[in-house]
C-alpha cells in the first residue's frame, strides 16, 4: 500500500446513495427485482453502506415507491447498514416501523431551495427533527436521525448561503436531536478551498458526530471536494454507481460522484474502503444495462484500472 499522509485517514466509508438519490432523479422505474440485484451485488463487493430509498408518497416519487420491501431485504444481508430518507414524521415513523439502522432528515441551508423542496422552512424542519426524535425515543427504537444540510454552499434559487448559517442549522439540528449531521453541496457549487474552510468549522463543531460529505460532480471538481474533505479528517461520502441523478432544482446538475470512480481514488491514495473495484464495475455494467437511455456519469469505467493500482489498497479492510 503507498504512503499515506498523516493526515488523511487510513479508512473510509462509501455510503452508496444511487438507489435514492440517484433513482429518484430519472424517469425510469427500475423494478424491485433489479433493485434487491444492486443491492446484492453492492453488498458482495463490499459495500457496507447503502441508502436504500426514501419514505415519500408514492404518487409524488414513484420510482422509491417499494422502499419498504427494500429495506425489509437490506436487512437480510450480514453487516449491511440500511439507510433511508424521510421528509417529516410520518416518513419516521415508517422508518423506524421497518428497522431502518438510519434515517436521513434532509434541511436545506437555502431558505428559497427549502420551501421549494420541504414546503417548509429550515427551522421548520428542525422542529420536525425534535418530534422525530421524541417518536423515536417513545417507540424505543434504535434507528439513528441524521440531519443533512444542503445547499450547504449556495443555491441556484437563492444564490449565497452564509456559513454561519449552515454552522447554525448543523447546531439547531444536533440540539433538536440528530444523532449526527452531514454536509452536501445539493448543486455543485463547491470548490476544494471551499470545502477546506466549512468542513473545518463543521467538524470543530460536531466533533464525531459530523458523519458525512455529500458532493454533486456538476462542475466537474466532486472528487476533489472530497480530498479536500478528507484533509480535515472526513472520512464517509456519499456516492452514486455510474453517478446518476442530479436535483430538480440545479438544471444540468450531474449526481453524486460516481461511486466506482470515489472508490478508485480513495484505493489509489492508500486508504482502504473495503470494496473490490472489479465487482462494483461488473455492478455498473448491469446498472447500465437496467438504466439504457439515462444519461450516465464516470470516468473509470471507460479506462480501467491502471496497471500500477495497489490492487490490495482496494480490498483491504
Amino acid at each position: 500500500m503507498p504512503p499515506t499522509s498523516e493526515r488523511l485517514p487510513r479508512t473510509a466509508v462509501i455510503r452508496e446513495v444511487g438507489l435514492r438519490d440517484g433513482l429518484q432523479s430519472i424517469a425510469t422505474i427500475l423494478p424491485t427485482e433489479h433493485k434487491r440485484a444492486w443491492i446484492r451485488a453492492a453488498h458482495a463487493a463490499g459495500q457496507r453502506e447503502i441508502e436504500v430509498g426514501s419514505f415519500v408518497p408514492a404518487r409524488l416519487l414513484p420510482q422509491l415507491a417499494d422502499t419498504a420491501e427494500l429495506l425489509a431485504f437490506a436487512k437480510t444481508l450480514p453487516g449491511l447498514f440500511a439507510s433511508v430518507l424521510v421528509p417529516n414524521l410520518r416518513g419516521a415513523e415508517s422508518a423506524i416501523a421497518g428497522g431502518a439502522d438510519l434515517m436521513i432528515v434532509p434541511l436545506s441551508a437555502s431558505h428559497a431551495h427549502s420551501l421549494a423542496n420541504l414546503r417548509k422552512t429550515p427551522d421548520e424542519v428542525v422542529a420536525e427533527v425534535a418530534r422525530i426524535r421524541a417518536a423515536r425515543d417513545a417507540a424505543g427504537s434504535r434507528t439513528l436521525i441524521e440531519g443533512g444540510v444542503g445547499t450547504a454552499f449556495g443555491c441556484t434559487l437563492q444564490g449565497h448561503v452564509a456559513k454561519s448559517e449552515v454552522l447554525r442549522l448543523m447546531q439547531a439540528l444536533l440540539d433538536a436531536g440528530a444523532d449526527r449531521v452531514s454536509l452536501a453541496d445539493t448543486v455543485g457549487y463547491a470548490d476544494p478551498a471551499m470545502v477546506r474552510d466549512l468542513f473545518e468549522d463543521a467538524v470543530r463543531l460536531a466533533g464525531d458526530r459530523f458523519w458525512c460529505g455529500h458532493f454533486h460532480d456538476t462542475r466537474g471538481l466532486g472528487l476533489a471536494n472530497v480530498a479536500a474533505a478528507l484533509d480535515v479528517g472526513v472520512a464517509r461520502f456519499d456516492a452514486c454507481l455510474a453517478g446518476i441523478g442530479g436535483c430538480p432544482h440545479a438544471p444540468g446538475a450531474s449526481g453524486n460522484v460516481a461511486t466506482e470512480d470515489l472508490a478508485y481514488m480513495l484505493g489509489s491514495m492508500g486508504i482502504a474502503t473495503g470494496i473490490d473495484i472489479a465487482a462494483l464495475l461488473a455492478l455498473r455494467r448491469r446498472v447500465a444495462q437496467w438504466l439504457a437511455g439515462e444519461t450516465l456519469h464516470g470516468t473509470l469505467w471507460r479506462a480501467g484500472l491502471p496497471k500500477t493500482f495497489p490492487h490490495q489498497a482496494a480490498i483491504a479492510a
